[in-house]
């Protein structure tokens, strides 16, 4: 384990209330702590750094002006909320962090009253920050009582429409909020779009530079003496953005922009808005995500996700593989698909995630990244495919069901052709349950005319994209797990599966288990236990969620006294479905028995995947028990456990 840092000043912050009593000189010495602090500890647990780096000051900053958690300081997306942990009570458990009982990767209101709302999801801060505050303004209350809100939220996440929605009805509204807009050029990939640049304007703009006083843009908020000279640079500010700054349109004053990383400025503005103002306000503060840290700094991400690393080097320990991963194999399988023109591919803000950036790099002019705006990249993907394109949507299970509307209505409706690879399904690990596949199976097997797949292994990946393309007649998904295959011998290229049809792996005896998806591997390990206890399953593929091979599954239940279906996703996905049809065709009638093996109806918490699979008991030996116990030998198995 590295040497910890020393930290005489961060030693006597436990809470942010012994933060009262500090000058803003030991101030600025606190945020150098704490950003040491914050790498020493993420070396060890690994996680998202850069993000954090890069708000160290404002954290400290909010901390000390404000009174949380009275008041409350939400955090957008909670990637950054490493530094606010440490200084709310929770460094003695900071290098616990995403594992298994160990502090969450993002705020949780379990955690701590310091956590006024959880996150995980992106552009979710201001929404909430406008519902406490009305909470406040209608005698609302929490047990710490109920303040200012403030919500600091990033320019990549400002791209969501539902941040816009917010600021919209916080302007129409007009009670005091604060809304901290963490401008560092950079979310998980470089930002796209109209308000990056407009953003990059506005810092440009020889105005904003000239003009150095606290609360540049808020006249109202500054001391009297001041207050002339400043509205007149603000009126030479807005006829150079025609009108004021958006935000200024929206309803709020706008303050900025500001060093994000000068705790005197900081600590200026924050206090004069503190004081002074009576209705909603924005500060817009640049900052460089992964500060202070080099490596992170000079990283194509600036530090956005990082495994467990050597603080002096950067360099992150891997585990080596020899197996390729599933996301690397989606990507060379698309690109080796796209020699079709009409071939497209779409990301919601995560080329590298999903393994875009390598088509990028192949296709450029046939690749777009929308930015944290998954409603719109569900819809513009449909108007390509409505334009006679082969949009393929790359976005994972969990963000994916953030544009479920735009897939029903957009998509399914219209029966257009878009297909859907959807990445981390089922439990992905440290990220916890706001980052889990759980239920894409299930909210997109319901919709009418839906091809629905799961790959058991990389092999079966590559098939299923070649499927995918083929398919021009509907909508389409494949979902595929995190991290790496299982290691099976890999084809040259993908061929198109028949639609609705899956394959037998094993044949046996007595009991079928009727696999959908990465469980595969688990459930041949399984038989292999069994197979020592004189039991040998038949073990199916399915495949396809939607259409049902009924042909198969029809077989299964005719000749086998119980059937078992397995599946990386909550209930009311594959086994209800395959449940459904052994009901209406009157299976049940004659005695067969049927269980079906989903997640648990819980959310399962952070943990290494092995460790959260055991949890929700899906892995070898619960596939193992569940047969006995179908086959009334459960009794057998627990003695010899």
């Amino acid at each position: 384990m590295p040497d910890r840092p020393e930290t005489p000043v961060l030693d006597r912050v436990n809470i942010p209330a012994d933060m009262k009593a500090l000058s803003d000189a030991e101030l600025r010495q606190l945020a150098d702590e704490v950003r040491a602090e914050t790498i020493s500890a993420v070396s060890v647990t690994g996680g998202h750094l850069g993000a954090g780096l890069g708000v160290v000051e404002l954290t400290v900053a909010v901390h000390a002006v404000f009174d949380t958690p009275k008041d409350k300081f939400i955090l957008d997306v909670g990637h950054q909320s490493y530094p606010h942990k440490i200084l709310t009570g929770r460094r003695s458990r900071i290098r616990t962090l995403r594992s298994g009982g160990g502090l969450s990767g993002f705020t949780k209101r379990s955690e701590s009253p310091y956590d006024p709302f959880g996150a995980g999801h992106s552009s979710t801060s201001i929404s909430s920050a406008v519902g406490l505050t009305m909470a406040r303004e209608l005698g609302g209350t929490t047990p710490e009582g109920l303040g200012d809100t403030i919500a600091l939220i990033g320019d990549g996440a400002m791209s969501a429409g539902m941040a816009f929605e917010a600021l919209n009805h916080a302007g129409h509204l007009g009670k005091r909020m604060f809304v901290i807009l963490n401008d560092n050029d950079m979310s998980i990939a470089p930002p796209v779009g109209a308000l990056s640049s407009y953003l990059s304007r506005l810092y440009s703009e020889e105005g904003f530079q000239e003009l150095k006083s606290a609360a540049k843009g808020a006249v109202s908020l500054l001391p009297p003496p001041l207050q002339e000279g400043a509205r007149r640079a603000k009126e030479m500010l807005k006829s150079m953005t025609v009108g004021g700054t958006l935000f200024e349109e929206l309803g709020f004053s706008y303050v900025g922009p500001i060093d994000g990383h000068d705790m005197e400025q900081l600590l200026s503005v924050l206090r004069t808005v503190k004081e002074r103002a009576d209705g909603p306000v924005l500060i817009h503060a640049v900052t460089k995500k992964g500060k202070g840290y080099h490596p992170a700094e000079g990283s194509a991400d600036r530090g956005h996700a990082r495994g467990r690393f050597d603080v002096a080097t950067g360099e992150q320990v891997k585990t080596p593989s020899n197996a390729p991963s599933y996301t690397k194999v989606f990507a060379e399988s698309l690109i080796a698909e796209a020699a079709d023109p009409k071939i497209v591919a779409v990301t919601a803000a995560m080329p590298d995630g999903t393994g875009l950036n390598l088509f990028a790099e192949r296709y450029p002019n046939r690749c777009f990244d929308v930015g944290i705006a998954e409603q719109h990249a569900v819809t513009f993907a449909a108007g390509m495919a409505a334009g006679g394109m082969k949009p393929f949507v790359a976005i994972y299970s969990t963000f994916l069901q953030r544009g479920y509307d735009q897939i029903v209505h957009d998509v399914a409706i219209q029966r257009l052709p878009v297909r859907f690879a959807i990445d981390r399904a089922g439990l992905v690990g440290a990220d916890g349950p706001t980052h889990a596949g759980s239920f894409d199976i299930g909210f997109l097997a319901n919709l009418p005319d839906f091809v629905v797949m799961a790959a058991a292994d990389e092999a079966e990946l590559v098939h299923m994209v070649a499927t995918a393309a083929a398919i021009n007649d509907r909508p389409s998904a494949f979902r595929f797990p995190r991290g790496e295959g299982v290691g099976v011998e890999m084809p040259e290229r993908g061929e198109p599966l028949e639609i609705g049809r899956g394959r037998m792996i094993a044949k046996g005896e007595r009991v079928a288990i009727l696999s959908f998806g990465a469980r595969l591997a688990e459930v041949q390990k399984a038989a292999e236990a069994l197979a020592a206890k004189g039991i040998k399953p038949t073990i199916a593929d399915a495949r396809f969620a939607k259409p049902l091979d009924r042909e198969l599954i029809l077989d299964l239940a005719a000749n086998h006294e119980a059937l078992i279906t397995i599946e990386e996703g909550a209930v009311g996905g594959f086994g209800s479905h395959v449940a459904q049809l052994l009901a209406e065709e009157g299976v049940f009638d004659h005695g067969l028995k049927f269980r079906s093996m989903v997640f648990p109806d819980t959310f399962v918490d952070h943990n290494s995947p092995k460790a959260m699979y055991d949890a929700a008991g899906m892995n070898a030996p619960e596939i193992e028990a569940k047969v006995l116990e179908v086959l009334g030998v459960a009794q057998i198995g627990a003695k010899r456990a």
